[in-house]
Parts: structure tokens; sequence; C-alpha cells
């Protein structure tokens, strides 16, 4: 059970994560990183618990992170089932916990499949995010009423400590994303600007039909008109296209 002594540590906990989304290649490498973390900071001697946490954003394909290989095998049914622990916590925005899973009835479906893989208990705590993302710490063990008391009040502690972090880790990845979004659409009008004005040198015709033949040709070849483009470009043996930015 998580100790008065674990508690002081809240303070390096958080600047460890804060360090971490500073230096994490991506979201899903931060997350991982926090599941492990909870996992150390939740779990007690002889009793390892196994965390995972889900993360859900718009547009995006659901995000699985975990603490070890078979709380990654159990945390991914949260997305297999339609009613789950993770989801009923997120879309409350409450946490949820289920002492014996052989005594609740909630997700059937879901719990069938967790029994199977030995667990008794699990606890959702949402994270507090912005928008329409979504997340939560799924806290899974082998024995029923693992989480009850002062471990459910920690683990509901520790999620309100790490929720700026993983905000944070969120938003980079949304700007990160952005940045990449426009730099891949640069490249892709700069090939496609050069390739029109190779046309239009070598045809002697207008902008637009030279546009016009290089998406005949995209939809002839049934392949991207960027891909075509691109091809234009390179036949002229001058190299890849490169888009160059100031800054």
């Amino acid at each position: 059970m998580a100790s008065e002594s674990t508690a002081k540590t809240d303070t390096s906990i958080t600047e460890h994560l804060h360090e971490l989304v500073l230096n994490s290649s991506d979201v899903e490498d931060f997350l991982n990183e926090l599941a492990q973390v909870s996992a150390r900071n939740l779990s007690e001697p002889g009793d390892e618990m196994l965390c995972a946490i889900t993360l859900l954003r718009q547009r995006k394909a659901a995000t699985v992170a975990s603490s070890s290989k078979d709380a990654e095998s159990i945390g991914r049914l949260e997305h297999k089932y339609t009613q789950t622990p993770s989801m009923t916590a997120s879309a409350a925005q409450e946490t949820v916990h289920a002492p014996d899973l052989a005594e609740d009835g909630r997700w059937p479906e879901y719990t069938a499949a967790v029994v199977a893989q030995g667990v008794r208990s699990v606890a959702a705590v949402p994270f507090r995010l912005e928008g329409e993302t979504k997340a939560a710490l799924l806290l899974y063990s082998r024995r029923a009423h693992r989480f009850e008391g002062r471990i459910l009040d920690f683990a509901k502690d520790f999620v309100s400590q790490t929720s700026l972090a993983l905000r944070l880790a969120v938003r980079f990845a949304h700007y990160s994303e952005t940045a990449a979004n426009l730099r891949a659409t640069l490249e892709s009008r700069t090939a496609i600007d050069m390739a029109v004005g190779i046309i239009m040198a070598q045809n002697r015709c207008s902008q637009q039909d030279a546009f016009d033949i290089l998406r005949t040709a995209s939809s002839t070849r049934n392949s991207k008109l960027h891909d075509v483009a691109t091809a234009v470009v390179n036949s002229l043996g001058q190299g890849p296209v490169r888009t160059h930015y100031d800054g």
C-alpha cells in the first residue's frame, strides 16, 4: 500500500514527469513512462499492481500505454468492448471501482475477458484533460478488494498530480502533429507547383492546362497527384523535391 513516505516524493514525481514531457518523442512514449511510474508508486512489495493508461483523441486511434506486457494485454481489452471501466470513468469523469469482478455485472463481456486473464479487481481513475480528449488510469490486481481505502485515495491524488503533465504532453503532440501536417502539405504543394511549371515549359501550355495534364496522369495511373508530380520533377535528374523554410 502507498505509504506516507511515498507521498513525500510527489514533488520529485511531478518534476520528473514535466521533464519527461519535454524529452519524450511522442505522447505514446510519455504515456508508457507514466504507466510505469504509476506502477512503481502504487504497488507494494510482493504485490505488483498492473497499470494501463487509455487515451482517446478526436480523429486519432485509441492509445493504450502499459507498465508491463501483462498490463498491455489487459489494457487493450478496454477498447475491444463498448462497455468498460475506462469508458465509464472517462464519460462520467468519476472514479470507477470494481472490488471483485466475479460479483460485478456492469460490463459482462469485458469482465469475462479480464477475469480469464486472472484479474479480480480493477479501478479506473479519469485524468482531467481539455476538450474532447479523454484518458484514464487503469489499475488491475489479481486479488479481490485490492483497491480500497488509502490505496484508492492515493491513486486519485496521483492522477490529479499528473493530469497537468498529461495535458501538456497531449498539447505538445497536437502542435507537433499540426506542424508535421503543415510541412507535408507544403512539400506536396511544392512538388505539384514545380511539376506544373515543367509541363508548361515542355508543352508550351497554360498553367491550368498543365495542371489538367498532371491530374489526368494521376487518374490514369491510379496514383496520388503528389506522387505523379514528384516523378515529373525527379525525371529531370535534379534530385528529390525540397521545401525550404526560413527561421
